[in-house]
């Protein structure tokens, strides 16, 4: 009795590995909500889950969630700092842009309609910056290189594959609208959140990417060539100077 119960808690076990992998999912929740509370690092945050989930998904089931977390937090800080407060500017000022131009348009001031087209377009550019924040954070997470480069390779991965855009945009939106509409049950939404939300819808993302991901990760440049991070001084990665995603570093996962 105590060999097959040994046999069934062990790591090496269907249920020990079931486990383990429930594990990271809640512990890296969990770090992503205690590192997001000041609303200003929300963008490292979420990097950093990223980092954690990928490092997942190429094999390394056996890796210490908090101390990867903290890893990832700290090597993509500055970037995703700096992006995080631009995608928050954009939000901020599409969202009073597009509630003053609703206003002069249901209003039926005499500029109805041109403010109707730059209503229009204000929405334009808001799904823009959604999509490219959904795709820059796992794309900083995976690579290495300088903050527009990162962004234009997250354009790059949004645009190759219209399919994956619209999965990858669904993750994120529809567990949010069915959250704030079913209002009877936003206590047990508020669990799951509290608990695997966010790593878990991260986790399914970062399943979209990782093929596509580590078609580029296996061509990078020569062992002589690289510059890896320094990862007990918390320093950025430096970048790889190439300007194609074939020549893009990969962080230490």
């Amino acid at each position: 009795m105590g060999k097959f119960l040994g046999g069934v808690f062990s790591n090496d076990s269907l249920f020990g590995q079931l486990m383990t992998r429930c594990g990271i999912l809640v512990a890296a929740n969990l770090m992503f909500i205690v590192c997001s509370i000041p609303v200003v690092t929300a963008g490292p945050a979420l990097c950093a889950l990223y980092h954690v989930m990928l490092s997942v998904l190429r094999g390394r089931w056996d890796l210490n969630p908090f101390k990867e977390f903290w890893k990832g937090f700290r090597s993509n800080f500055r970037q995703a700092l700096i992006s995080h407060l631009i995608f928050m500017a954009i939000a901020v000022l599409g969202y009073l842009d597009y509630r003053f131009l609703r206003h002069l348009t249901t209003g039926g001031a005499a500029g109805a309609g041109p403010a109707a087209i730059m209503k229009y377009g204000v929405l334009t550019v808001l799904i823009a910056a959604f999509i490219i924040m959904i795709f820059l954070y796992p794309v900083m997470a995976a690579f290495a290189d300088t903050l527009p480069h990162l962004m234009r390779n997250a354009v790059y991965f949004a645009v190759k594959n219209p399919l994956r855009l619209i999965a990858s945009a669904s993750l994120y939106l529809i567990p949010a609208a069915v959250t704030f509409l079913h209002v009877y049950l936003q206590p047990l939404y508020a669990f799951c959140w509290f608990f695997f939300g966010f790593s878990a819808i991260v986790m399914a993302h970062s399943s979209l990417l990782i093929r596509d991901f580590e078609k580029h990760l296996s061509t990078t440049p020569s062992s002589d060539d690289e510059t890896q991070e320094d990862t007990d001084s918390g320093e950025n990665h430096s970048s790889s100077g190439k300007k194609t995603l074939g020549e893009m570093k990969k962080l230490g996962m």
